[in-house]
């Protein structure tokens, strides 16, 4: 992914893609599923992927394979980011940054192939290179195992009931296939690729116009409440709504926007942060705006699968300015949610 220029952003679609595509040899950009982990070494634990409303696992939502040019430090460099899908809270959320130079000990200096690999099967990885042992619900770091075949892993209690329940009652016996009868667990989102492209040179002032001259147009014919409505059209707050949508309709489809230190684009007029808002990295740096995830996304996610579904209107991520060097390891860097107002 390359930095976004003069402004412009770079949107991320998301498209059906198979399993070989979204493994971490691919270096992926991708929603849903179990993580593809960057670095296979210093993942974040159970405590750092735990909901701190509600202390519940986190699910993976997405990750963004963004390296940054003329780092070599930042060859590869993935964001990864989790929510909270536990009713009734489905609020957590948090993200992390991994960056690894191009001579690492987990991927070959060669860029990956494009073709698919010789082997069949859609057999699940649950054990890294480093040695790291899975959770069979999440796909993340698994420290916990069955008391009973001493080789299914969990990241936590909550994980390991969940799988007894689903099915490793009955395949613990089993245990040296394992790895080919993991189930659903109605635990993961569905799984796509982000695609990006980068966001036309158009003019959306032109479209907000055009918006705004048809209220204007409008006007003289409604009815009272119509006449009601139009009038806080013109308030801030939904001239900022106005201004979202006007941007969104360019590409209706965008899931995500990228663009490392430009200004992300906001659905609301409330509750949109400050610079004190956002703290600084541990490093001292001060963070700036990496990319959003846009609402579109939800309408992929089947988040009510659960009950209560996970909701928002921006989730805006900001990382270290600097992206300060971690060795193999994740830091966890700042989402900012901004949820959709009312203004009708």
């Amino acid at each position: 992914m390359a930095a976004a220029s003069a402004g412009l952003a770079e949107l991320g679609f998301v498209e059906a893609a198979p399993a070989w595509r979204l493994r971490s040899e691919q270096f992926p950009s991708k929603v849903g599923g179990r993580p593809a982990w960057l670095s296979a070494a210093g993942l974040p634990g159970p405590a750092e992927l735990a909901c701190a409303l509600c202390g519940r696992p986190l699910a993976f939502l997405l990750q963004l394979y963004a390296p940054l040019p003329g780092r070599a430090d930042a060859f590869h460099r993935g964001l990864f980011l989790f929510c909270c899908r536990t009713p009734p809270c489905c609020a957590g959320l948090r993200v992390f940054r991994n960056q690894l130079p191009r001579r690492n000990d987990f991927y070959s200096y060669e860029p990956p192939s494009e073709d698919p690999p010789p082997e069949t099967g859609e057999s699940v990885c649950l054990q890294l290179k480093s040695g790291v042992h899975l959770c069979r619900v999440c796909g993340c770091v698994g420290p916990k195992t069955c008391s009973r075949c001493h080789k299914a892993h969990y990241c936590s209690k909550e994980h390991q009931t969940l799988d007894w329940r689903s099915g490793h009652k009955q395949a613990c016996t089993q245990a040296d296939n394992l790895d080919s009868t993991v189930p659903d667990h109605n635990f993961l989102f569905p799984e796509f690729e982000i695609v990006i492209e980068t966001e036309d040179e158009l003019m959306p002032e032109v479209v907000e116009k055009e918006d705004k001259s048809e209220i204007i147009g409008s006007m003289d014919e409604g009815p009272e409440e119509e006449l009601d409505s139009m009038a806080r059209h013109e308030s801030r707050e939904d001239n900022i709504f106005q201004e979202f949508k006007a941007k969104v309709s360019l590409e209706p489809e965008q899931v995500l926007r990228y663009g490392r230190g430009i200004a992300p684009i906001w659905i609301s007029g409330e509750n949109v942060p400050q610079e004190k808002d956002i703290p600084d990295c541990p490093c001292g740096a001060k963070r700036m705006f990496e990319f959003q995830v846009m609402p579109q996304l939800l309408n992929y996610l089947k988040a009510d699968r659960l009950g209560r579904s996970v909701d928002w209107g921006v989730l805006a991520i900001f990382t270290c300015a600097e992206s300060c060097r971690l060795g193999t390891g994740y830091t966890e860097e700042f989402v900012w949610k901004q949820d959709i107002t009312d203004t009708a």
